[in-house]
């Protein structure tokens, strides 16, 4: 019996494309001692897939030949450790495969939430994201105005909408004008600012006529810039990702820094989710919470297929999602 997986076939020098990787088929693993073989269900889809194919990052780069890294959502099919048992639903940092091995220690046991694709988006990577983020780093109070960029993607669409839970003003930015009214109408922002419109300092300005307080960034580069052009004095910067800068081989940064961050006093802070997992349990009642309260709107955007991983992953980075991106390869049990 042979096992599917993608492996990277080459790096990318500029913009990523279907040629970089390659659908193998490859011996079914068993697992050792210590071990389970597991069925992939779901793969998360993000931005952070391109970075790690420029070099180290939070965690070790990716080289080619080496099978696509991923978080996913799998079951347990077969057992050689006393901790989990077929059935169970565990995450696993795995990679772009129908099945793989895993040590049972690194692996986190999961609830049987139906369905399970919000244990990757409102209850998963997506959501917790958005949750640790703002509320540490951004830490937003009543009337202050937040400002969310890729607002209508996995991340930005839950920091929008918890922050409109907590009472602020929302001002989303996203590119076109279809995702813009999705933002507003769907997900409730205050306001959205479409980019690929131009004119972002004008529009963004008059979307907040009492400056900017908070700023929850996925994307660097120019509207970063741009937004901390409008920050508030003594404002928060979350910086959570930077998808504009992954797929050029000439990367830019802001050109007003450090400068506006001394005048202004602002503080910015880079995370990954990871730095709060202490805090899962609270940010996941709190989601669910609001959930049920009907405050926020779980926003997926599923492919089929393991073999359209590569595509799911081009499409993301050209903006063509909204909600959280992920990958279909096995059917909830």
């Amino acid at each position: 019996m042979t096992n599917r997986q993608i492996v990277v076939a080459n790096l990318p020098q500029a913009v990523l494309g279907p040629e970089h990787f390659e659908l193998q088929d490859t011996p079914m693993p068993v697992p050792q001692d210590g071990e389970v073989l597991l069925r992939t269900i779901l793969m998360s889809i993000d931005a952070a897939n391109r970075s790690w194919m420029q070099g180290a990052t939070y965690r070790d780069a990716v080289h080619a030949g080496d099978p696509m890294p991923t978080y996913s959502i799998c079951e347990v099919m077969e057992s050689k450790s006393p901790h989990l048992a077929p059935g169970d639903i565990v995450a696993a940092e795995s990679v772009w495969a129908d099945h793989v091995t895993r040590p049972a220690h690194k692996l986190q046991k999961l609830p049987k939430v139906q369905p399970l694709s919000h244990l990757l988006s409102v209850y998963g990577i997506a959501g917790k994201t958005a949750f640790h983020g703002l509320l540490q780093i951004g830490q937003p109070l009543a009337g202050e105005t937040i400002v969310v960029s890729a607002a209508a993607g996995s991340v930005g669409g839950y920091v929008g909408q918890i922050g409109k839970a907590l009472g602020c003003r929302v001002v989303g930015i996203a590119g076109g004008p279809e995702k813009c009214a999705f933002v507003t109408d769907e997900l409730g922002f205050d306001a959205c600012v479409d980019y690929r419109a131009g004119g972002v300092f004008k529009a963004l300005s008059n979307a907040c006529p009492d400056g900017v307080d908070v700023y929850f960034d996925n994307v660097g580069g120019d509207i970063l810039e741009t937004t901390l052009a409008l920050m508030n004095e003594r404002g928060r910067v979350a910086c959570c990702g930077a998808i504009s800068q992954y797929d050029t081989p000439n990367p830019t940064g802001p050109r007003n820094l450090p400068g506006v961050v001394v005048v202004k006093r602002l503080r910015m802070e880079g995370f990954i989710v990871m730095d709060f997992a202490r805090d899962d349990a609270k940010a996941t009642r709190a989601l669910q919470a609001w959930v049920a309260q009907g405050k926020i709107k779980v926003t997926e955007d599923i492919v089929e297929g393991l073999e359209n991983a590569p595509q799911a992953l081009i499409g993301l980075l050209h903006g063509d999602n909204t909600g959280k991106r992920m990958v279909r390869v096995g059917a909830d049990p």
